[in-house]
């Protein structure tokens, strides 16, 4: 069976692994850890533990248990101060942190408990901090506050040095596909590419490397981003010529969500800008890609799945 490993964070790495895991590849979705905001925040300053929002949301979405059980995971009390904030599946994390120590034991256990086909590996068991560095030399601290910044965020780092697993070298070195998921490049990317060890084994690695592109751009980030901005972005990290390939949507947007988020969020549909791809030597995969899920634009997870399928057959 072919092995794939894929880079991300939150949301977008959890619609993609959606349709990935109806698919017969063995999947190691790698984790950032640094989130601070809402439950998890909460969890973190109360528990002294790593960030596991991203982790119990990435495990749920490559779950093949009852959507019973998905329901109770995902569930949040609604009339307690205490706990309304708490996902169950957040709360089930912290508790084996607890009694495992690391998310090296709690990790298999939920595995096991969702009927998983793959593996979740943190980029860090450290209780870390991002920090944003903005033009003017200024630090912002934490993913949230970097989310929320006004300022442009010129670089990021973390807030202590970082030493990757042997497990995340291991499985880029025997990976046939290496993919960068969909999301944020400043807060769901790049927090895996600032970290030396993990670019050196990204670019020793024999597998060919391809990005998912991002829907829409992230305002003060990725203003005016077309397609071929988001992989000088990712190359910045990796060095000129390391992606081979993008998925990327060549559909327009539903007139009504396009100025959605562009009144509400400022953010616009990303171009694809073929013939700068092509000067790149980077491969176009190009489709509809977008759904309308919950009244938000998501990445189509089957048919995203299928192209990298495809892909990685060919």
């Amino acid at each position: 069976m072919k092995k794939v490993v894929i880079f991300g964070g939150g949301t977008g790495l959890s619609q993609i692994l959606k349709g990935l895991k109806l698919f017969p590849v063995d999947v190691t979705a790698i984790v950032t850890v640094a989130d601070n905001g809402r439950s998890t925040g909460k969890l973190r300053k109360d528990l002294h533990i790593p960030a596991v929002g991203d982790i119990s949301k990435v495990l749920l979405a490559m779950s093949n248990a009852p959507m019973e059980v998905k329901e109770l995971m995902n569930y949040r009390f609604k009339d307690s101060s205490e706990l309304e904030t708490h996902s169950i599946k957040n709360l089930i994390l912290a508790a084996l942190l607890d009694i495992k120590g690391d998310f090296k034991g709690s990790i298999p256990v939920l595995i096991r408990m969702l009927d998983i086909k793959g593996n979740v590996l943190p980029i860090t068991e450290e209780n870390v901090n991002l920090i944003g560095i903005t033009k003017d030399g200024k630090e912002i601290i934490g993913e949230e506050s970097i989310t929320k910044s006004s300022a442009s965020i010129e670089r990021i780092k973390y807030d202590r040095e970082i030493k990757v697993s042997s497990d995340i070298t291991k499985a880029l070195k025997e990976a046939d596909l290496i993919i960068f998921a969909s999301g944020s490049l400043l807060t769901s990317i790049s927090p895996n590419l600032i970290i030396d060890g993990i670019t050196k084994a990204i670019k020793e690695a024999k597998a060919k490397k391809l990005y998912v592109c991002n829907l829409v751009t992230q305002p003060g980030e990725t203003d005016d981003f077309k397609v071929s901005d988001h992989i000088k972005y990712l190359e910045k990290y990796l060095g000129s010529h390391t992606i081979d390939a993008v998925i990327a949507n060549d559909a327009k947007i539903s007139s009504y969500m396009a100025k959605k988020y562009a009144s509400l969020e400022q953010k616009d549909p990303v171009k694809l800008d073929e013939l700068a791809l092509k000067r790149m030597d980077v491969e176009v995969i190009k489709d509809k890609l977008w759904v309308v899920e919950d009244n938000v634009l998501r990445h189509d997870s089957l048919k995203t799945a299928y192209l990298i399928f495809s892909y990685l057959m060919k």
